[in-house]
């Protein structure tokens, strides 16, 4: 697996709530765009519905990331963007219901959090990007 180190504690700083510090990698890594809650047919999922839209982004995201031959445990890292940042354990709550099987006792990946006047629709409260470490050699995407 790419991603080698997940950097947890350090005696500096706070233990963080759920997410890594630094992630290390090693290979290919890809940038993957945001996804926001829309269904196949480019419907909202979850108007008025945190929960329900980070659900439905994830969902979208890691349709993504497995057509890059990847899965959870391949994430160095997330970027959420949010129109309410005091809703960030709705996220949390979220992420870890997806991730956590996935991931086991493994730490969540580095994270950022960045609260938004708007994103590209006024129906959506959440959008996340990721970063990838694609699994295998080169030729293998």
């Amino acid at each position: 697996m790419p991603a080698e180190e997940r950097l947890t504690a350090l005696p500096a700083l706070p233990d963080t709530p759920g997410y890594a510090h630094a992630v290390t990698v090693s290979g290919r890594i890809a940038f993957v765009s945001g996804q926001v809650a829309v269904d196949a047919r480019g419907c909202v999922v979850g108007v008025d519905d945190l929960a329900a839209q980070t659900r439905q982004a994830l969902s979208n995201l890691h349709h993504v990331i497995e057509n890059l031959g990847a899965d959870w445990s391949d994430v160095i890292k997330f970027t959420w963007f949010v129109l309410d940042a005091s809703e960030v354990q709705t996220i949390r709550d979220v992420r870890d219901e997806i991730l956590r099987p996935a991931l086991g006792g493994v730490h969540n990946p580095a994270s950022t959090l960045v609260q938004v006047a708007a994103l590209f629709g006024p129906e959506f409260l959440v959008e996340v990007e990721a970063v990838v470490a694609i699994p295998g050699e080169a030729s293998d995407v």
